[in-house]
């Protein structure tokens, strides 16, 4: 084993699985991320825990399901007793520095009731040093585009497209240019960090991009790089009417998704735009992604110049994925694979034999927690869900490892109660989980009826199964292979220690 590495996390928001040239993409242009593939391994199916933002970053940093991080939308506070691998990386002598953001809302039980930091859910993952603190509000950007003689309106307004009337949903770019991007914004301050780094000590940094994210809007060249005629066709159901007929949930989310969530002060509901605007709006999407690959590569040539490439464990991925038109959605959330698959690749210079690797088996982000504690040679602070992926980077591969992936929803509304009064039930039963296995995907709701896909004949997710007399065997066995790993996986932070006359004994899972 080498020294301790320098680690580089990248997170691209809201970036689909399959959305990259090394995933098989037809359209997409990703090379810096294929590069990196080629020289480190790439985790073909792996999947996020949780959605939105907030849940899905706290099972990636801190290796929990949300059943036991219990943080469960944008706001809701991460508890102070969890380990994160911010913290963890503290105690194996790292500086973890942030460029950008991990919307992580802080424990108010430690804080006075007028901390500032109680007023939003853009909080700092405890433990991380922020160089560079990217909230939406995006303040420091707007402030190094004003240096350069560029001034932009706040929030979502600073993304409209130019030249055309509010609202248009086409391919004309914002009023920044390509290289004055969020993205280039945080690839330039991590090089000049990294410029300051003397080789003393390895050194640990975050870089947590916002694109691809809304507001899908993007400068020239990206913004014409992909024919919207062109796109790959949509997974949905032949109207709007019909998809929302199949699920309760999903009645509630095309119903209430406003289309300027995604395109600034774009009139109507998403459920409502056009053929040509989903497919507008998929194009620009990949073009944001194009436009993040480049600022990749930049980042990675830094690292090669500056000498550090050799001794430097990358990982890249994703906190969720994106809807992109697929069941006539945008955004994130509900049990499509399309909002949770997402990229991970990972290079390990200690482990050539798994560079250029493609693992196919399923993976989850609850696996990136112990992994990159693996790397440091540290013990976690609470027993993580997550399995250690060193293996698979060291070529081998388990003789144990899981059939299947889960991720869990709650679509709560804690204060504005939208949620609660449209279904009548409590925020409590507001909830799924879902197993997915390489054939059936089974869906659990605590107060909604529950959904069963058959993926071999339906990847789609389009024929609902579960009231399906001839399918109730499979639905009860998928159940109970649910049940089971819930409470496998219940918080084992103390039940794994036992206080004996020897004194604490800790046990093994």
């Amino acid at each position: 084993m080498m020294k301790r590495p320098n680690i580089l996390f990248i997170t691209a928001d809201q970036w689909r699985g399959s959305a990259a040239g090394y995933a098989g993409h037809p359209m997409v242009k990703t090379p810096n991320l294929d590069a990196l593939a080629a020289d480190g391994t790439a985790f073909l199916r792996h999947f996020a825990q949780a959605a939105p933002c907030s849940p899905a970053r706290a099972c990636l940093y801190t290796g929990l399901y949300q059943m036991n991080n219990r943080v469960v939308r944008n706001g809701t506070p991460l508890d102070a007793r969890f380990d994160n691998i911010a913290l963890a990386a503290r105690r194996a002598g790292y500086d973890p520095t942030l460029f950008g953001y991990t919307d992580q809302s802080p424990d108010p039980r430690a804080l006075p009731p007028n901390d500032p930091d109680l007023r939003t859910y853009e909080g700092v993952l405890p433990g991380f040093t922020t160089r560079v603190k990217l909230p939406e509000h995006e303040k420091a950007w707007h402030s190094w585009l004003r240096v350069q003689g560029t001034a932009l309106p706040a929030g979502d307004a600073a993304h409209r497209p130019v030249g055309v009337p509010a609202g248009t949903i086409g391919d004309a770019p914002p009023a920044y240019s390509a290289e004055q991007t969020q993205t280039a914004f945080l690839t330039n301050e991590f090089i000049r960090w990294l410029g300051e780094q003397d080789g003393g000590r390895p050194w640990f940094a975050h870089l947590s991009f916002l694109r691809p994210h809304p507001p899908f809007v993007v400068p020239e060249p990206y913004n014409r790089m992909f024919d919207p005629a062109e796109v790959d066709p949509f997974r949905r159901a032949a109207s709007p009417e019909a998809e929302m007929a199949r699920h309760p949930l999903v009645a509630f989310g095309l119903a209430n998704t406003r289309a300027l969530s995604f395109v600034p002060d774009a009139p109507g509901l998403v459920k409502d735009l056009t053929d040509r605007e989903f497919r507008q709006i998929k194009a620009t999407y990949y073009g944001m992604i194009a436009e993040v690959d480049a600022q990749l590569g930049r980042v990675m040539a830094a690292i090669k110049a500056a000498g550090a490439w050799d001794d430097t464990l990358v990982v890249f991925t994703s906190d969720h994925a994106e809807m992109l038109g697929d069941h006539w959605y945008l955004g994130k959330g509900g049990y499509f694979d399309e909002s949770q698959h997402i990229p991970l690749i990972i290079r390990d210079p200690a482990h050539p034999a798994g560079h250029g690797r493609q693992v196919s088996a399923f993976t989850e982000a609850v696996d990136i927690f112990p992994t990159v504690l693996g790397r440091f040679d540290i013990r976690p602070g609470h027993h993580p869900d997550g399995a250690s992926l060193l293996p698979w980077l060291a070529g081998d591969t388990p003789a144990q490892w899981r059939d299947a992936v889960h991720w869990e929803f709650d679509f709560r509304d804690v204060a504005g109660r939208t949620a609660e009064g449209w279904f009548d039930l409590p925020s409590t039963r507001l909830n799924l989980a879902t197993l997915r296995t390489e054939r059936w995907k089974y869906v659990h709701f605590a107060g909604l009826p529950p959904l069963l896909f058959d993926l071999e004949g339906d990847p789609g997710n389009l024929n609902n199964l579960a009231e399906q007399a001839e399918y109730l065997p499979i639905r009860l066995q998928l159940a109970e292979k649910l049940l089971a790993w819930r409470a496998e996986h219940l918080d084992q932070s103390l039940a794994l220690s036992e206080l004996t006359p020897r004194g604490v004994v800790a046990g093994t899972p």
